[in-house]
């Protein structure tokens, strides 16, 4: 168990959050949520022991094991995978190598011998004698062959390195396992298979993570980092939003009875506690959420910036013919022989690990670049807007405001009504007066869907839309995509965004060409599963 006594952060006078007060527990999986910037890393850095809280204390038992994701990819880059995974467990590493120094000594003596017996003894109740093979299954799991134990550190990519770092913080069950963003860089398969490993896990799991769809799999509590105060709550992301959004609902519908309010929030738990699921943590969740009472729901006092596109005019049946695309880049084929028809209807997501063919191919499509061969053309109705994957050209070198930059993108420039629109995006008072070269990435990203809203578009191409975004502006984007009467081709490595959105599945492999499939996105990793196993 670790327990969190009074505990608050101070940064430079302003206080991050205050009178924390929390109990972690094991068989439980706590997903820490907040808008960018609210302090959910900090605060797993507080309870990793990394970071001093300002106020109170953090109380871990002595002989509870704590292990933390690491985020520096070239810490290890002198060892190999097998050591910098087996240093998960620091003591079981410290054994190995003393025991190795021991046995290395020509002058071994008798008290060296002696030495050596308690080693072995710690060594053999630390299961250091399967640390090989338990090493081995968490890299396959993840998805690297067994020959990458052996190879150093420094010969991964970074994609590689991550995987490795995520495999060092599973390995030899610890007790605890803090996790900021596991999820990031990893593909379909690898965090289905985190996703089984946690279910299965019966320590405590802390999480922070941007992906819904994990923090709705795993998540038996939601930890909530919001103005200053940080709450538990029983449930996982999905049940966390909608119930706060029932909530202030309610708040500002005050004509009803009280007694319907409390019927309907009763109706709302009991359906979340009738979910199925495979997870063991399912169990541990539903007798939580029978004794919920709805006193216990959260309240938010968080703000969704609104996101609406709207089309200003239909399109036909043409919409767009892509023929035999080949493109190279940077001595690598990304793209090849690429053809596809899209439809009237169709919501495309580009899902996979090319991410540099996704974006080449929009390029492509929205004539920021030539292709080697082939043709593509879209229908005389059809209008796009895009969203590129590097939005810097737009603001780097910009000395605009913000209003003054969205109204380059509109011929409705009084300051009334993009004040208006900028404040549905969250910008508001003096914030609309700030240069853009300065806001943060989620600043930006915001203002780069405020210009797609305005042009009208019936065809919108998005690279990678919800980079840089919060869990509350990701929602809003989806909902807004979801509603859009038009079509959609997009790339994104968010599983409830894909699969919320898409009616059709495209993947461009390592050697450029396509897998296309109509389906939803879990039916399409279902195939893709199925097709790997055999």
């Amino acid at each position: 168990m670790i327990t969190v006594t009074n505990v608050s952060l101070n940064f430079s006078g302003t206080t991050l959050f205050k009178d924390v007060n929390l109990k972690f527990t094991p068989g439980n999986c706590y997903g820490i949520i907040g808008a960018n910037g609210a302090g959910k890393s900090t605060f797993l850095r507080i309870l990793s022991g990394d970071l001093e809280p300002s106020t109170g204390e953090i109380s871990i038992p002595d002989h509870v094991r704590l292990s933390v994701l690491k985020q520096d990819h070239f810490a290890y880059d002198e060892f190999t995978v097998l050591d910098t995974i087996i240093m998960g467990n620091a003591r079981l590493y410290e054994i190995m190598k003393e025991k190795d120094a021991l046995y290395a000594k020509e002058d071994f003596n008798d008290e060296d011998g002696i030495k050596a017996s308690e080693l072995e003894g710690e060594f053999a109740e630390l299961n250091g004698w399967e640390a090989e093979s338990d090493a081995s299954r968490l890299v396959q799991g993840l998805g690297l062959g067994v020959d990458f134990l052996y190879r150093d550190m420094n010969s991964l990519n970074g994609k590689e390195k991550v995987k490795v770092l995520l495999a060092q913080a599973l390995f030899g069950k610890p007790e605890v396992i803090l996790l900021d963003e596991p999820t990031n860089h990893l593909d379909i398969l690898a965090i289905n298979w985190l996703e089984d490993f946690l279910l299965d896990y019966e320590g405590t799991v802390i999480v922070v993570s941007h992906d819904r769809h994990f923090l709705n799999t795993v998540c038996t509590n939601i930890v909530d980092v919001d103005y200053g105060k940080i709450r538990m709550f029983v449930g996982n992301y999905e049940f966390w939003y909608e119930s706060s959004q029932l909530i202030q609902k309610m708040i500002k519908d005050q004509n009803k009875k009280s007694e319907d309010k409390i019927r309907e929030l009763q109706n709302f738990i009991q359906r979340f506690s009738a979910n199925k699921s495979k997870s063991k943590q399912a169990t541990s969740r539903k007798k939580l959420l029978d004794k919920l009472t709805v006193e216990e729901l959260p309240t938010s006092s968080r703000r969704y910036p609104y996101v609406g596109f709207n089309m200003d005019r239909e399109p036909g049946k043409e919409i767009l013919t892509v023929e035999g695309i080949s493109k190279t880049v940077d001595g690598v084929k990304v793209l090849d022989q690429v053809s596809f028809r899209m439809n009237k209807g169709d919501k495309i997501a580009f899902v996979g690990e090319n991410e540099i063919a996704n974006t080449t191919l929009f390029k492509i499509l929205m004539e920021e670049m030539e292709p080697d061969e082939g043709t593509f053309k879209w229908g005389v109705s059809t209008s796009q807007s895009y969203f590129p994957l590097d939005n810097s050209a737009f603001f780097n070198d910009c000395d605009l405001n913000l209003i003054k930059w969205l109204g380059q993108f509109t011929e409705e420039t009084t300051e009334t009504f993009l004040r208006g629109f900028l404040g549905r995006m969250l910008f508001s008072g003096d914030d609309v007066f700030k240069p853009v070269k300065v806001l943060s990435g989620g600043e930006k990203v915001r203002c780069m869907l405020s210009r797609m809203m305005l042009y009208g578009a019936n065809v919108l191409v998005l690279d990678q839309p919800t980079n840089h975004l919060d869990l509350e502006s990701i929602t809003a984007v989806n909902n807004g995509l979801i509603d859009f009467k038009g079509l959609l081709l997009f790339a994104s490595h968010d599983h409830q965004f894909i699969q919320t959105i898409a009616n059709r599945i495209i993947e461009i492999q390592e050697d450029g060409s396509i897998i296309d499939k109509t389906c939803t996105y879990e039916e399409f990793i279902e195939s893709y599963q199925k097709g790997k196993q055999e």
